[in-house]
């Protein structure tokens, strides 16, 4: 029931998953609008709150290589609609849970499966089998863009859900949403198992070894911890950061996160567009010193909702536009037969930087007072980025042709 006769066109594959990365990314996106609720509401530091968040891009990046392996093995439709059922469970759980242990756990195992089941590492597999060669990091981009539609589309919902209705109620109301989306989309998410034959065969455990031996995987690991460091750290704590700096109307931090959501749209699509045509390494290297620079002119200038407008627009161009680069550089290399396992051991390193940055990012608050230490580590990681990038050999990996006995 669950496999198709034959593989999807790449029109339906893009529609579907962008749905699915609509609202996987858009709700995710906006969880820097309940820190302060939450806290205030259960008499916790910001502190808590990050760590959960934390925990939960942790076990996003944990949770995605196991998921990969599912999802090249039974395709990526069922895994769809487990990842939106744990969705749905994750954001009660944050409504309902006050005791902070059991919400840094519960929000943390929980939204992390479930964005490891929806979110791009569930649906680069099958949009790396369908598209052809020619078109992948392109449609890597779109992909990538109805990602970031859902960031610019759901931030103002968020804030306006709590603000109607209440942080819990906000909650209730996007669980159902996400529930009658994604469980009727994921239909179209079905795929044949794919067939190989003709090129080197592999086994799961071998594909993994040759990754990790491989020089040019290993600084994609690298590059990708330092993006998830700077984007979970700014999403998570700028309308916070914002807030100390004297900004009290809560409509500059939504409208920045917005703008965030609506230039990345631009940004993955084009990022993706660019990567059919130039060396997705030199992209890559160029948007994490871009990230560096604009940083530091916005830490620099006055501070105004103007100053704060231009680097969320500018931050939007650079924001996930590193996915279907390093995406497109994975296919490239490896293939796509277990494109949705390495993607995920790839993520998981952005993960473990995310979790770093969100984390690190409350901490030193508590102790600080302030962000400026994780500003400036933020800054000097865009800058190691940019260097680690450069080399990466995006060829195919040379591999001996196994002759059956």
């Amino acid at each position: 029931m669950w496999i198709a006769k034959r593989a999807p066109d790449l029109k339906t594959v893009l529609i579907a998953s962008g749905l699915v990365l609509t609202l996987a990314m858009g709700v995710r996106h906006g969880y820097g609008f309940w820190l302060q609720p939450i806290s205030q509401a259960n008499g916790w530091t910001r502190e808590t709150y990050s760590l959960a968040m934390a925990l939960q891009n942790l076990m996003w990046g944990a949770f995605g290589p196991l998921a990969g392996m599912v999802i090249d093995r039974i395709g990526t439709a069922r895994v769809v609609i487990v990842g939106a059922l744990l969705y749905a469970a994750s954001l009660l759980w944050m409504a309902l849970v006050t005791q902070p242990t059991l919400f840094v756990l519960g929000a943390g195992l929980l939204g992390g499966a479930a964005l490891a089941c929806t979110a791009f590492g569930a649906v680069s597999g099958i949009v790396g089998r369908v598209a052809p060669a020619e078109k992948r990091s392109l449609a890597f981009g779109i992909s990538g863009a109805a990602g970031s539609f859902g960031q610019f589309a759901l931030m103002p919902i968020e804030q306006q859900l709590i603000s109607a209705a209440g942080w819990q109620n906000a909650f209730y109301l996007l669980a159902a949403l996400l529930l009658l989306v994604m469980l009727p989309t994921a239909w179209f998410l079905r795929e044949p198992v794919y067939d190989d034959t003709g090129g080197h065969q592999q086994s799961i455990g071998e594909a993994i070894r040759e990754a990790f031996a491989y020089k040019p995987f290993l600084m994609l690991l690298a590059g990708y911890f330092v993006c998830g460091f700077q984007l979970v750290f700014i999403g998570v704590h700028l309308p916070a950061y914002l807030k100390d700096k004297g900004m009290m109307d809560p409509n500059v931090a939504v409208i920045a996160l917005a703008l965030i959501g609506l230039f990345n749209i631009f940004g993955s699509y084009y990022a993706g567009k660019l990567g059919g045509r130039l060396p997705k390494r030199y992209l890559l290297s160029s948007i994490y010193i871009t990230r560096s620079v604009v940083i530091a002119l916005f830490l620099l200038a006055p501070l105004s909702s103007v100053s704060v407008y231009v680097f969320a627009a500018a931050m939007g161009l650079l924001w996930l536009s590193t996915v279907p680069l390093t995406n497109g550089v994975v296919a490239g290399i490896f293939g796509v037969k277990y494109m949705s396992m390495l993607s995920g051991f790839v993520f998981f390193s952005h993960q473990v930087g995310s979790f770093i940055g969100v984390w690190l990012g409350g901490y030193l608050f508590t102790r600080e007072g302030s962000y400026n230490t994780v500003w400036m580590i933020t800054i000097a990681l865009g800058l190691f980025a940019a260097v680690i990038n450069l080399p990466i050999n995006e060829k195919p990996i040379a591999r001996k042709q196994v002759v059956a006995a």
